[in-house]
């Protein structure tokens, strides 16, 4: 199996990527509350010492709140009228400012407009002495949009900006941080943050978010760093069990050539009907041939064939016979050989069956199957399919074309010895059977 496939479809697929840009929801402060800033940090929840907050005037107090009546009852082009016409007011003091882009800022992001929505928390932080509360908040909202918009290295940027201003940061912060790295291919550096994350989270006895595994497990698997991945795919298997964080456990037991162990599982997933795919059923059946398990492959292909999930190709077809016969099935290992052999366009997969036809003392049907392969062609060994050939006609009585079969095999060195030894034996018994034919000959008269 692709194990990177598996890892993929894992992370990305199920929107664990985006999941990670944390509810990003701008603080939106009533300016009647005149120390609301300096209490707590939305983002961070850690408690900062009392700033006091700059005064605001009435008449912007008034305008604010006019517009943030508009923007709640989700008047928004009122709302931001309002605030534009707010923002021609001459002598605007720094913290009226900071609070009317706070508003322009929140309003663009509940309409999807990231670039203006950032480029108002821009100049939010441009503004002189802000309180505590208001700086840190922007500063993480401002890094999650510059998630959505996928400007990772800036999001970075400012999420460390926001570290360094904050005492008690949160797994969620960690988080975030761990994902802006892992999206700019730093995968150690990614490292540190989640699994500082990892530590906040179990150090309380909390189970980790799925997402922050994930994570974890896709830095070890581009660090390549399986056992650390093995690890982590334990933990997900047992606090969110799904068939397939089992299916890339089992990929990583491969690339760690625990073989056995990747049969485990696939096992178990077969027969709690968790592998549905063809080539995931045929990963087992070729794991189970590697094991010695013939049987079990045979019957797992032949079921698979019938239900439409694995492809009746030449190749499937091969393995299918190939493990009834290991499975000592001879008579079942025919049906899907045949089946091969009229598919194949050259003789290879009709020699094959001559054999199989030999091993069951089918003769003619080995002959036939031999004469077929000559003249589809592309034999790889054609000395050897005359040597087949010579030894199937020789059972069925037939010797001076057996004759010619091991004459024209002797040609090749490699068999020549093989096919001389048999024209003096087929040479021998076709004079001891003329001599018993005279015998009776002259009996009768």
């Amino acid at each position: 199996m692709s194990i990177r496939c598996a890892i993929v479809k894992s992370l990305f697929l199920r929107g664990a990527l985006l999941a990670l840009t944390f509810a990003v929801t701008p603080v939106f402060i009533a300016a009647t509350i005149p120390d609301a800033f300096a209490q707590e940090s939305s983002a961070s929840g850690e408690k900062r010492k009392t700033k006091k907050t700059p005064s605001m005037s009435e008449k912007v107090y008034k305008k604010l709140t006019e517009a943030q009546e508009l923007i709640e009852a989700k008047n928004y082009e009122q709302g931001l009228a309002a605030l534009a016409d707010l923002a021609q007011q001459p002598k605007l003091s720094n913290y009226e400012k900071a609070q009317l882009y706070n508003y322009f800022a929140y309003t663009y992001f509940t309409l999807e407009r990231y670039d203006d929505a950032i480029d108002s928390y821009e100049k939010v932080l441009a503004q002189p002495d802000l309180p505590e509360a208001l700086e840190t908040n922007s500063l993480y909202t401002l890094a999650q949009l510059y998630f959505i918009i996928e400007n990772y290295k800036k999001a970075v940027d400012i999420i460390n900006k926001w570290f360094a201003l904050t005492e008690k940061p949160t797994e969620n912060a960690y988080m975030l941080l761990g994902q802006g790295y892992y999206q700019l291919e730093q995968y150690k550096e990614s490292l540190v943050p989640l699994k500082k994350a990892y530590a906040m989270v179990t150090a309380r006895g909390d189970i980790p978010k799925e997402n922050l595994l994930l994570l974890i497990r896709v830095d070890y698997f581009n660090l390549g760093d399986y056992e650390n991945m093995l690890g982590i795919l334990k933990e997900l298997v047992v606090y969110y069990p799904k068939a397939e964080y089992w299916l890339t456990m089992a990929g990583t037991y491969s690339e760690l050539k625990r073989l056995d162990k990747q049969m485990s599982i696939l096992e178990m997933l077969y027969e709690a009907g968790m592998l549905q795919r063809g080539n995931q059923q045929l990963n087992l059946a070729n794991l189970y041939m590697l094991h010695e398990a013939p049987y079990k492959a045979a019957v797992l292909l032949d079921k698979g064939m019938q239900e439409g999930k694995i492809e009746e190709n030449i190749r499937n077809l091969r393995l299918l016979s190939q493990a009834w016969l290991q499975a000592q099935e001879n008579e079942k290992s025919l049906p899907p050989l045949q089946q091969a052999a009229r598919l194949s366009k050259d003789g290879e997969l009709d020699m094959r069956l001559a054999q199989a036809y030999i091993n069951l003392y089918r003769y003619d049907d080995a002959v036939k199957s031999l004469r077929t392969a000559f003249k589809k062609g592309g034999l790889k060994r054609s000395d050897q399919a005359n040597i087949m050939l010579g030894l199937a006609l020789f059972e069925t009585q037939k010797f001076d074309a057996s004759i010619a079969a091991f004459t024209e095999a002797s040609k090749d060195k490699r068999s020549r010895k093989a096919a001389e030894t048999w024209l003096g034996y087929v040479n021998s018994e076709k004079q001891r059977k003329k001599q018993l034919e005279k015998s009776l000959k002259q009996r009768r008269s």
